[in-house]
Parts: C-alpha cells; structure tokens; sequence
C-alpha cells in the first residue's frame, strides 16, 4: 500500500491531519472522589507508555508539537461537558497498534501529603485503524477503571475483557468526535474496498478480511469487480482528491491483468467502464472547471503530468514526467535550442534523430494544445497567451518504484486494451466515453509514445511499430465514431462538437507516431461517413460542414504538415517525421522528388493527381472551394471558418523559419496554386472595396441607391465610365459595353474577403514564375480579364487609408456587426447552444466562440461597446496599425505589379494581346489612382513607361479613355509634395507627349487630354497643389528644350503652348481657391470658365461636370441633373453632326422639354469647329453609349431631387435608343423606374424658396448694383438666408463693413456709404400670367421652369410703409431671371424688372378675393379640418376683427366714388362681397355638420355674427352705380359689343 501513499500528485500537498474533539463523560456512578475531572489525550504507536507520539500541534508560543494535550478542569462535576480541539499530524503509513489512549484523571484542589495531585481514575481508546480503513466519526465509548490489559489496542472498548472493571456497568459514557483532513485516507468505503482489493492483489496475500467478508482466491475476482461497479457510487470530492491514484490503478489492472491460481483474470472490460464512468462523472460535475478545448483541468493534467506505464521493474535512470516548459523527459539529456516551430512553441528543439518530435511529446499530452496556432489568442504575445513554467522549476516527479508482481502476467499494452475495450463497449459505457472522447485518444497517445520510447521501437519502420491488431482496432474506432457524428450531429450538437475536435486532435497526434498513409486513409474513412453525399440528404447541411471544416483545420495544424503534402522539391529542410522504409507515401516526403511530368493546368486545379500528392492541403481548398460556390447556401461563419483556416495555415508558414528560403516558399506555394482559379471564381461574391469618392476618380454608380448623397457626382471617371467601356475602378459599372459582364452581387462580408485576398496575394507572391507564365499562357482571354479584375479588387482592398481613417475605425467596431451576425447564424443553425453559451460565458473564456471575444455587455454600462469605441485610441496602437496598413499596402501592390509583368511577358506574342494589355493598363492606372507609397510609385511608373513604350498604339490608335485617364493620373503625381514622385510622373508625362508627336508629327491628342485632365483636376481635387504642379510644367518644358533630337522639330513649341494653357487654368484656380468658402461664387467662376469653352466640347463637358460634382457635394440635385441634361445635350449635338440616325436626339432642341435653358448648347456648328478634327470630341464619352450613361446619370438625379415628372421627359429621349438597340432589359429597368417615379408624384413634396438678393457697394467688384434670384432649400426662411450672407461677407470684409438693407424699398446710390457693402434680401414668390396659370396645374409645374418672380411692397403717399384703408398702395414688383430655375447653378442674374403699383380699392379687392379663397379651400378641403374651417370663419364673421370686412365695405362701398375710372373697381369689389357672402353661408353649413354637441352654442353664436355682418352689408353690396347699367346700342356688326 505504501506506492499508492507516496507517489502523490505534485499538485494534491501532503496532508494527513487527526482533529479529536473530547464532547463529555458521565462519572456521576462513578464511586469515589471525582468531581474536578480532565482528559489526557495521547497518540500511541503501541501500548507501552514509551510509545506515545509527539504529533499534537502545541499552542501558541509553546513548543511546536507534544505528546499529550488536556483539556481544561470542570470544577465539582462529574458530568462535564469539553469544548477543546486537539489537532495532530498523524504518520501516513498506520498499523493496527496505533491508537487514541484517553486517560480521565480527577485533579486535587487542595494540596493533602501523600496525595497526589492527579488521580487517574478511568481509560479508553479508540483504534485507529479497521479492515484497513482510518475510523472517524463519533464515538460513545466505555470507561474501564483499571490499566487496559496487553493487546489491548486491536480490540475496542466495546469489547468485554475478562477481569476488567467498567464505569457503570460497560455503558458508553464517554462522548468524543474524531476528525480526518487527509490526502492519504479516502475516508470513503467504496475507495477503500477498491485500493485494499488492489493491494491484496499486489501482495498476494490471501486469505484477507475484510470487514465480515474473507477475500480469498476464489471470490477476489468477483469481490474486484463489484468494487469496481461501486466506484460510480463514491463521493465526488473524493474521487477528485485521489483521483489520480485510482486512475492509476485501474490503468494498472489493464495493463497488468493479474494472474490468479494459475488463471490470467481479465479485468479490462470492467476497468475500462469504470474509467469511463469516472471521467464522464467528473466532467459533468466539474463543468465550470474546463479548459478552451472543453477539457476538464484536473483530467488533462493527470494525463499530463502524472500519467506513466507501470512498469515491471525499476528503471534506471529513473523516469521522470516532464516539466511543461520543455515538453520533454527531464532525465533525457538532450540539449535545447530555440523553437523550431511556430505552430507548436512547446515543441522546441532541432530534431536530431528522425523521430526525436516523438520523444518530445511522450509524458505530455501530444502536442500541447494550448500552444497551437489553432487558437489563435494563445499563441505567444496573443490575447491569452499561456504562461510558460520556468524550465528549471523542480515539478516533476520521482515515480516510486512499484513492488515486483511476482504472480502477475506479461503486460498488456494500454492503448491496445484501450483501442479494443472502446470498440466492443456496450450502450451506456460507449456514451460515457463518447462524451469524453479527448481523454482516452489522448491516453492512447501518450500511451503509445511511452511505448514507443520505453521499447526502443523509434528506429522501427512506422508500419512495424503497432502490431496490426491495434491498427485494425484503430480503424474501427475511427469509422465508428465518425459515423456517430454523422448521424448526431443535428440532435447532440455540443456532444458532436467535442467528439469531432477530439478525433482531429487524435489523427493530428497520430501523424508523429504511426504510418502516415495509414492515417491519410483514417481520413478518408471520416470523410467518407460525414461525405457530400449526404450533404443533400442533411437536415442541416451547413453544421455537417462546418464539422468537416473544424476536422481538416485542426489535422493540417500538424508541426510538418508541409512536409506530409509532399511539396516536390529537390532541396531537404528539416526530415519528416521519421520516414517508414515500407511506406510508398512517407518514404519520398521531403522536398525530395522531382516535378512529375503533369500538365501545369493539373496543378492549378483541384485535379486527381493534385489531391493525391497534397493530400491534405487538396481537402483543405476542396472544402474551401464548396462553401464559396455562389449557388451554394453558404452562410457567413462558413465563409468565415474555411478562409480563416487557411490564413491561418499561410501565417504559420509565412513565420516558419523553416521556410525562410525563396525557393522552398515556391515550393510550398505549389500546394496552394488551386486557390488562385478559386478565387477568380469567387470574384462575383467577393466585397466590393472600391470608393467612389470624388478625389480618387473612381466610377460612381449609375444605377443610384436613393437614400445616397453622393450618388448625383459626375466626376472625370464617371465620364469615362459613360464612354461604355469604363476602367475597372469599380465593379458595379452598369451602363458598360454590352461585352463587359457586371459583377455579382457580394455574398462575402468585407473581412472574410480581405483575408482571402490576402490569401491570394500570398500564393501569387511565393509561386515560381515560370509556372505562372506556363499557366497564364493556357487561360483564354477572359479568364485572364477575370485575373486582372481580381488584381484591380485587391489594390483597392489593401489601399492605404491613413491615420485618420485608423482612428475613426477602431479595430473592434469594423467587426462588431458581423460577428453579430454569426452569433445569430450561430444559434439559428443550431450549432452552439444556449447552455454550451452559458458555461462559456461562466468560465470566462471568450475564445472558445471563433468570432471574438466581445461578449453581450448590454447590462454592463461600464463596459459597453459604446464606450469602448468612444473612447480615445492610443497613439501609439493607431501609429503601428498604420505602419503595418501601410507596409501591406505596398506590398500587395508591388505583388499586383509583378503579376501584371508576368501576363504582360506571356501574352506579349499572343494574336490576342490587345485585349489583354488594354486591362493590364487599366489596373495599372488604378493603382495609380489610390494612396500608394513613393516606392511602389516609381516602380508603377517605370512599368507604365515600359508598357507604353512597347505598346503606344493603345493609347493613341485606339479609343481615347485609356490616354484621358493615363494623363489624369500623371497629374495628379505632378502635383505631388514628394519630389520625386514629381520626377517620375513630369517624365512619364513628357514621354507620353513625345510618342505621341513622333506617331503624328503633333500631339493633339495628348494635348486636349491633358487640358480636360487638368480641368477636371482643378474642378474636383480639395488637396490639389497648384505650387507644385506649377513645378512639374517647368520640367516638363525643360525636358522639351534640351531634348536633343526634336530641337528644330515643331514640338517644344507646341509643348510651350501646352504649358501656358495649363498655367491658364492653373490661375482660374487660383481664383476658385479665393471663393472655395463662397459656393454660389464658385459656381459661377466655374460656369465662367466652361462658358469660356463653348468652342471645345470636351473641356466644357468636363467643367460640367465638375459643377455636377460640386452641386452634389451640396445636394443640389436638381442643378447636379440640369448640368448632366446639358452635357448630354452637347453630346447629342455632336451626334447629330457626326451621322443621322433617326433613334437619337435632334440635337439640343429634343431636350427643350426639359429644360429651355438646354439651348445654350446648340452654339456648337459646323462653321465653328469640325467633329473630325484630331484631338476634337475625342472621347468616348461623345458616343451613343456615353449619351445614354449622362441620361441614365441625369434621371438618378432627378429622382433624387423629387422631380420625377423630369424623369419621364428623360426616359423619353433614352427609350427610343434602348428600342433601336433592342436592349430589353434596359427598357424593363426603365419602365420599372418609371413605374416608381410615377407612384412617388403623389408625394408630399417641397422644392425651393426663392429671394431676391440685391449687392451694392465698391468691395463686391463686378457684383456692384447686380441683382440675382438665389434658390435655397425648400424651406429656408428670410432670416437664415440673410445671417449666412451677412455672416459669410462680414468674414471676407470686416464686421463693420457689412449693412443689411431692411426694406424692399429702391435703392438709391447717392445716399449709400462707399466705404460699406450693402445687402438687400426679400422673400420672392414665383409668378405666372393669367394664361400660364391654365397650364401650370400641378405643385410641379408651378416649381419648375421659372423665370417671373413677384414680391409686393406696401406704402402710403406719405412715405409711410402701413396706413388706413383708404390710403394703403401697394407695389408689386415682377422680376425676369436670364435663365429658367431649375437651372445649372443656383442663382441668376435678374435681367428685367417690372413694377405695377395698386390703388388702396384695388388692393381691397386683392385682399377680399384671397380671403373668399380661404373660405372655399377651408369649405371644401378633404379630408375636412373643423379646426382650420372654424379659425377662417372666425376670422372673416367675428366682431373683434380689425380691418376685417365690414370696415373694407364701409370704407369702399358706402358712397359711389366721383372718379368715374373707379367705377368697375367698385362694381368688382361689390361683387367680390356678393361671392364672399355666399361663401362664408357655406362655410357655416359645413361647419353645422362638422361639430359636436359641445361646439353648438359657439357655431350660433357665429350664425348671430354673419347675420349681422350680412344686415350690414346688404345696402352696400347691393347699390349699384347706374352708368354702369346703362342700355347697349345694337350692334352695328358681328364683332362689336
């Protein structure tokens, strides 16, 4: 028994401690003096005095540890009550002789001679030890009297001894409770049974009794094995605190079945369940108690740390478990070096012996999980990195040498009986091992290597290790449990999880100790149960995947998983893990055969012959390539599970220093070659990172998503777009050239495509070249635009934001939503449950969930994801984060700009390059376009002159967008602050011109693009630096002077022309930069200059649209539309110059139903310039597919400003074209727009708010005395227009300077100061003549096409602005504006100004027929309002109102006035009182049937009002003046009246 008690886990501390507790003892029959009683407590080893142990602790400041402890004296009572605790610290090896002696003494008070002072005057004892088991508990004991006799410490007191005399009659008068706190005594019945059986066994020594029962030979077997069964019932804190003492000696009874009378005892089976039941029971209950993997700690540590073969005799040197830290046996003296791995740091040394990983793994658990960059926050620096032990820290263990088993058989293997116990188990021992799967596999794995190592088999050929029985029985085990996932994954899903992981982890530890094509087959055999074929079958295909996805991620996390794909190559790093001389895959698996002869295509494919020789990185994109498949139902934590995987695996690679070597990355890279085709493939899902923000001139949208504000841009590359070809700045081009295919719509969210396109980059990066070229050659030319589209995609994926991008996205934020998102997938799937959640979340381990670790703070104010994202980034995080941005930024560019080298080199001899060099330059510009950094940059620029030099036909035979944006780009790096990007781009420029001038002897071509370029650079770019640019010109004109060969030819003279254009524009921009503050300045300035280029169509549809860009920026729709109208109307007028075609637009007079305005456009003639001049209407944007993008451009804005009637005239001029092209779906979309703007007509709507803005004074220059019609948002009121005025001129003239004109009065100049700046701003209605008005029905045609605009001023003779009624004037002043609101630009010159000034009756009349108005809406509004009907009545019939009717009707109607030129007005203000009579009688009707009853008693008190009003107005509204009613003369003719 002493093995078991001394070989203890370093983990449970020695503690073997005895507490007594004395309760009380009844003396009272007691006969003689004992009334002051105490109690001597002593420890005896035996029965002589000599032999009492000092082991009672002693009291403070006393001495440490006594032979005996008393309690305290209970004065006169004989039956006294003990409150004391003696505490000792008992010897762990206890034999039947040790014993607690109690000796009562009565203790004298008064001190008599000749007696002494302590009296004993009883005895008892409790033996410590019976049947082998510590005696605990509370004890009645009898007293005896007299000295015990010898022997008396094997029996109790309870027994009679003859002779001896007992405290009243042998009862128990003594009460005493006796405590153990131990790691050595069980204290539990069914533990001791189970290690006393064991230890009979081991000593042989029969016959033994225990308890009533005598074991014996015969019933040992039986008594074992319902010893074992009982196990299940023992106490669980028990069971732990010995936990790794029974485990080993069930482990012991396997492997050492013991030979009885001559017969070997099998005790496997029963063992093994007893395990099971064990562990399951453990687990359960200790849930809280588990690692990230769902291992529970105490059970992994003992497999760890204390778990060993037992052996048959000692080993020398003794063996010893490991210490963590460096994963080996301590006693094995070999030397450490620094890691060898990244993907295992325990594993860390150089193999010095083909199987030395082998050693280093046996007495550890495999490889230790904790360490794999499977998990990814446990890696070394990650989030929860675990803390290494010191590797001199003294825990391992010395194994106390087993007693020899003289009648024990030869011992069985523990991973064989493992291995078959498992498979034949029956129902309820199978579940219990099924829930804890990982514990056995990883018995058996350590089993194996103690094997391994223990028989000297490491040398052995892999296939010779295991005897095939074990082998058998592995393959069974494996098909068995993969077929229970397959058939329970949708009912026991966390149960399969575990089960799935554990099996991986299995097959992964398998790969370093037995043959590896075995273990491939292993493999196979899972994947054949969990196969696709029963994806279709699945109740839940998708958790089946995820299966297989977590099972190939944890089996290729393999220390040499490179090594197992046979990456082919002829150089050897590190050896495999021992190569098996017999085994045809594992023999030649070091880099070490040649490239088979296989077609290059094979090897870019998920071919047969690929999958068979990368056997597990052919699963792995298999897998990969089945869960991107577009038609598939992939869902987000797919995706997000099969790419991470891989990274993952790229990573680990990426940081081997193994793999350091070019040449063996090529050939690692190999292994991945298929996800390049992959990829291409998943183009169509991938996210769409393109941005198209202004300053980057990329494509915006024409199809425009309503609720965005930016959409109404039209920028240079918009204009390319409109071309019908456009570069492929982004993917959602939908007015494209009808060869151009749109991409899909994006199924993968951002991250998961950025990670792949990291991916991707990587393999493009790693892989030979030559074989890039071999396959890239066999792609057909859209593939290969496929390619570049991909490349286009990644350069705008990884473009550098910059810092304050970083800052404004906090890392977290980015992938909050999405993880969200998978949660929710999570628990809709079924694949993580709500318990599983709840113990994880308990633990506090976030990592187990592969989405992050942000758990559900919504409780939590003090933690929620609000506050964490508010609050500030640390500096020094955001400048990492950038450097890294920007370091991958660069190189994946730098990767895109070595692809575009390899196709440009292999299809430079194809008949088809064209195409092809068309994309590959359109990428190039792209990368041109983003943030990139100056190195990338001049190697971009150096590749570009290459490109262009080889192959000018492209830019200057071909179609003219490539060299528009070519010059665009360029420019741009011309106005750079980094010198020598400037050089660069000046020189790629000047190039540009002089192939250009040496093709045709001019470059008017070149010429006009840059012009436009620069135009459109001017007009769209806030960080445009004109200083530099302007230093760019100058070399480019000094590159042209000392240019040798063209000196005497005409080109630097044109080049100077150039130059001074450019430097033109360059001084407009100054002055927009003056009025960048002042948008309706800017506009103008900018209206300015492309009216200034009325004789160059291309650079006045470029200023238009950089006033497009501008109005959008603002959200001016509307103006945006108009100024895309005009632009297609100038299109149009090239057209119908170029060629007749009856389905397009006569030019700008087709476009009058839009806009009268669109005229202005028609300047362009024939006598002025001619459409087949070089260089003129050149781009691609004058053609049929052009006109139809500016249209489809023009009806987005239109809808998005609310004017949708503007969208059908629109759709009018584009539908006969989309008829002509017969391009149906086109006209579907249309008619569906249609559709919808139709339906939004009925809308509530509001359009602009228009004043009348007036500038007087010196300081506004030009403006002085000028008066504009300004339109502002619907809604702005008079105030807010004249604070942002008078606020915006008082910044630009001084706070004093500026004086607001409060009246609509005429300005008189004289009396103004010239030292100030006058404004005068009045509120402005638009007005229509009687005849318009028939036509103008709608809300709409009342709020576009305006040119007439109205506002009324009130005055008196007196100079008075209010007076009676009798002498109220009022002036109406009627303003004509140049041009038509909605217009190019929001304010107009007012040109014509009207005024009429209405007499005091006639503005009576004005006012009686606005107040009959009201009544009749108010009457006959519907829905009815009581509300509004009763404030209108009130207000014409109620008595307190001043100026109301009656008084107009006193004033004017009481007498007929002398003037006989007043006579009608009368007789119709007369009338008007008639019509307003009759109306507010019908008013009160409505309102009768509209009130309540509580509402009576007001509406007759209005009834009472109008009668009164109308008593009083009877006499006067019907006194007619007589000279108007005079008789007619006949009529002479028909005409006359």
């Amino acid at each position: 028994k002493g093995s078991f008690i001394l070989s203890i886990s370093f983990s449970v501390p020695l503690r073997n401690l005895l507490y007594v507790y004395p309760q009380s003892v009844n003396f009272s029959s007691r006969q003689g003096s004992v009334r002051n009683i105490a109690v001597k407590v002593q420890f005896m080893a035996g029965e002589d005095p000599s032999q009492a142990m000092p082991v009672i602790f002693g009291k403070s400041s006393c001495a440490e540890f006594y032979k005996e402890a008393y309690t305290q004296v209970i004065y006169h009572n004989k039956s006294p009550e003990f409150y004391e605790e003696v505490k000792m610290k008992i010897p762990a090896n206890l034999t039947d002789n040790h014993h607690l002696l109690f000796t009562f003494y009565h203790i004298s008070c008064q001190t008599k001679q000749n007696t002494p002072l302590e009296t004993p005057v009883g005895y008892t004892w409790i033996p410590l030890m019976q049947h082998g088991r510590l005696r605990t508990g509370s004890f009645s004991l009898p007293v005896s009297v007299d000295k015990p006799p010898p022997s008396y410490s094997v029996l109790t007191p309870d027994v009679q001894l003859p002779g001896m005399k007992w405290v009243d009659n042998h009862k128990g008068v003594f009460n005493v409770e006796v405590k153990a706190a131990s790691s050595v005594h069980t204290q539990d019945p069914h533990l001791d049974k189970f290690f006393t059986l064991v230890y009979v066994l081991e000593e042989y020594s029969f016959p033994y009794r225990l308890k009533d029962v005598i074991i014996t030979e015969a019933n040992v077997e039986a008594e074992l094995k319902a010893s074992m069964a009982a196990l299940k019932g023992a106490l669980l804190d028990t069971c732990v605190r010995f936990l790794h003492q029974l485990m080993s000696k069930l482990i012991l009874l396997i492997v050492h079945p013991p030979v009885i009378a001559g017969q070997i005892v099998n005790l496997g089976r029963a063992a093994f369940e007893a395990m099971a039941l064990l562990v399951n029971q453990i687990h359960k209950n200790l849930e809280g108690n588990q690692d990230h993997h769902g291992r529970n700690n105490l059970l992994s540590s003992y497999i760890h740390y204390c778990f060993h073969l037992p052996t048959t005799e000692p080993i020398s040197p003794p063996y010893a478990t490991l210490s963590r830290a460096t994963a080996r046996p301590t006693s094995l003296l070999l030397s450490r070096s620094k890691s060898i791995s990244n993907s295992n740091p325990d594993l860390a040394s150089t193999p010095a012996t083909p199987d030395e990983e082998v050693q280093r793994i046996i007495g550890s658990k495999g490889i230790d999980r904790s360490h794999s960059w499977v998990n990814s926050a446990y890696a070394p620096g990650g989030s929860r990195a675990v803390l290494r032990r010191n590797p001199n820290s003294s825990c391992e263990l010395k194994q106390v040498p087993v007693k020899p088993y003289t009648l024990m058989s030869l011992p069985t293997l523990l991973h064989e009986e493992l291995a078959l116990q498992w498979v034949v188990s029956s129902s309820t021992v199978r579940e219990a091992s099924l829930q804890q799967a990982w514990f056995f596999f990883q018995l058996m794995v350590k089993s194996m290597s103690h094997h391994l190592f223990l028989s000297s088999r490491l040398d052995m050929p892999r296939r010779q290790r295991f005897p095939d029985r074990f082998v058998d029985d592995i393959a069974a085990l494996v098909c068995a449990i993969s077929a229970d996932i397959a058939s329970r994954y949708h009912k026991d899903v966390e149960l399969v999880e575990r089960l799935n992981s554990s099996l991986a982890f299995f097959l992964n530890d398998l790969l370093s100790l037995l043959d590896r094509g075995f273990v491939f087959n292993l493999v196979r055999s899972y994947y054949k149960q969990v196969h696709i074929n029963k994806l279709h079958t699945a109740q839940n295909p998708n958790s089946l995947t995820a299966l297989r996805m977590d099972f190939i991620r944890i089996v290729c996390s393999h220390e040499h998983y490179v090594t197992l794909n046979l990456p082919c190559a002829t150089l050897s790093p590190p050896a495999s893990p021992s190569p098996s001389t017999s085994s045809t895959t594992s023999q030649s698996s070091a880099f070490s055969c040649h490239v088979q002869d296989q077609g290059v295509v094979s090897m870019f494919e998920l071919s047969v012959p690929f999958r068979q020789q990368h056997f597990l990185s052919g699963l792995l994109l298999a897998e990969l390539s089945l869960i991107l498949e577009p038609d598939g139902e992939g869902v987000f934590f797919l995706h997000k599970k099969a790419i991470s995987a891989l990274h993952s695996l790229l990573c680990s690679h990426d940081a081997d220093p193994r793999y350091t070597d070019p040449q063996v990355r090529s050939h690692i890279a190999q292994l991945y070659l298929p996800l390049i085709p992959i990829v291409m493939e998943t183009l169509g899902q991938l996210y769409d990172f393109t941005d198209p923000s202004p300053q980057r001139v990329r494509h915006a949208s024409v199809l425009v998503d309503d609720n965005d504000p930016d959409n109404g841009t039209i920028s240079q590359s918009v204009a390319m777009a409109i071309a019908g070809s456009p570069l492929p700045h982004s993917k959602a081009n939908h007015f494209t050239l009808p060869s151009v295919a749109g991409r899909q719509c994006s199924t993968l969210s951002a991250e998961c495509s950025r990670t792949l396109l990291v991916c991707f980059l990587w393999v493009l990066k790693n892989a030979d070249a030559g074989l890039l070229e071999r396959w890239i050659s066999d792609l057909s030319v859209p593939q290969i635009n496929r390619l570049l589209d991909l490349l286009h995609l990644c350069l705008s994926c990884f473009e550098y934001k910059g810092k304050k991008a970083l800052q404004r996205i906090n890392s977290l934020t980015f992938k909050k939503s999405q993880d969200m998102k998978a949660r929710l997938e999570e628990a809709i799937l079924g694949t993580i449950g709500a318990r599983q959640e709840m113990v994880r979340r308990c633990r506090g381990t976030t990592e187990r969930s592969p989405y992050g670790g942000q758990e559900n703070v919504r409780w939590r104010k003090n933690v929620t994801h609000w506050r964490q994202n508010a609050d500030r980034v640390d500096k020094s995080e955001v400048e990492q984060e950038s450097v890294v941005d920007g370091n991958l930024a660069t190189e994946a560019a730098l990767i895109a700009l070595d692809t575009l080298e390899v196709i440009v080199k292999t299809v430079v001899m194809s008949e088809l390059k064209e195409s092809v060099l068309v994309g590959v330059l359109r990428v190039l510009l792209h990368s041109m376009a983003g943030n990139q950094s100056a190195l990338f940059l001049q190697h971009c620029f150096s590749t570009q002159r290459a490109l262009v030099y080889k192959f000018p036909e492209m830019l200057f035979e071909e179609d003219t967008e490539l060299c528009a944006d070519l010059c665009l780009r360029l420019l741009r790096h011309c106005s750079s602050s980094v010198s020598s990007i400037r050089s660069h781009a000046s020189s790629s420029l000047y190039l540009l011109m002089r192939q250009n001038f040496e093709i045709g002897n001019n470059f008017a071509r070149v010429k006009m693009q840059v012009t436009m370029s620069l135009s459109s650079l001017v007009g769209t770019s806030m960080k445009f630096n004109e200083e530099h640019l302007r230093r760019s010109l100058k070399t480019i004109l000094t590159y042209a002077e000392d240019d040798l060969e063209l000196r005497d030819s005409p080109f630097p003279e044109q080049v100077q022309d150039l130059v001074f254009n450019l430097h033109m524009i360059l001084t407009d921009t100054v002055k927009m930069k003056e009025h960048q503050q002042d948008p309706e300045m800017l506009i103008d300035l900018m209206y300015r200059i492309a009216k200034g280029y009325q004789n160059s169509p291309d650079l006045r549809l470029t200023w238009l649209q950089n006033m497009a860009g501008k109005h959008s920026e603002r959200g001016n729709h509307a103006e945006a539309a108009h100024c895309l109208v005009h632009s297609a109307a100038l299109v149009a007028e090239y057209l119908s110059m170029l060629e007749d075609c009856r389905y397009l637009p006569i030019g700008c007079v087709s476009f009058q139903s839009i806009s009268s305005n669109v005229l202005e456009e028609s300047a362009v003639s024939d006598d002025i310039l001619s459409p087949e001049e070089e260089g003129i209407c050149s781009g691609k944007y004058f053609s049929e597919s052009g006109l139809v993008g500016l249209l489809e451009q023009a009806a987005a804005s239109f809808n998005m400003a609310a004017m949708y009637e503007a969208i059908n005239e629109v759709y009018k001029i584009l539908c006969p074209i989309h008829e002509a092209n017969r391009d149906f779906k086109k006209l579907a979309s249309v008619h569906g727009k249609l559709q919808d703007a139709f339906n939004k007509v009925y809308n509530q709507r509001m359009f602009g708010t228009y004043f009348r803005v007036g500038l007087y004074g010196c300081r506004f220059g030009d403006l002085d005395e000028q008066e504009f019609v300004y339109k502002e948002p619907s809604i702005t009121k008079l105030a807010e227009i004249s604070h942002r005025l008078e606020e915006f001129y008082s910044e630009r003239f001084g706070d004093d300077v500026v004086v607001i004109i409060k009246d609509s009065n005429p300005v008189d100049k004289n009396k103004l100061d010239p030292n100030k700046a006058y404004l005068q701003i009045t509120y402005v209605e638009p007005f229509f003549d009687t005849y318009e008005l028939k036509e103008r029905i709608t809300y709409f045609d009342k709020n576009y096409n305006l040119r007439t605009f109205m506002y009324c001023t009130p005055f008196t003779l007196d100079g008075r602005a209010h007076g009676d009624l009798h002498e109220q004037y009022k002036r109406k002043t009627i303003l004509t504006t140049s041009h038509a609101f909605p217009y190019i630009k929001t304010r107009i010159n007012v040109i014509h100004k009207e005024e009429i000034v209405l007499m005091p009756m006639e503005v009576a009349i004005e006012d009686m027929q606005k107040k009959t108005q009201e009544l009749a809406f108010a009457t006959h509004q519907d829905p009815a309002d009581p509300k509004m009907l009763q404030m209108v009545l009130q207000g014409c019939v109620g008595t307190t109102v001043n100026q109301g009717p009656l008084e107009v009707a006193q004033v004017f109607l009481s007498e007929i006035p002398e003037d006989p030129k007043l006579f009608r007005h009368h007789n119709k203000l007369r009338l008007c009182f008639k019509d307003f009579s009759k109306r507010c009688e019908d008013a009160l009707r409505k309102n009768k049937s509209l009130i309540g009853p509580d509402q009576k008693e007001y509406h007759r008190e209005l009834e009472r009002n109008y009668t009164k009003l109308r008593e009083a107005l009877f006499p006067l509204i019907n006194r007619k003046i007589p000279q108007l009613y005079r008789p007619l003369p006949l009529p002479t003719t028909p005409t006359q009246r």
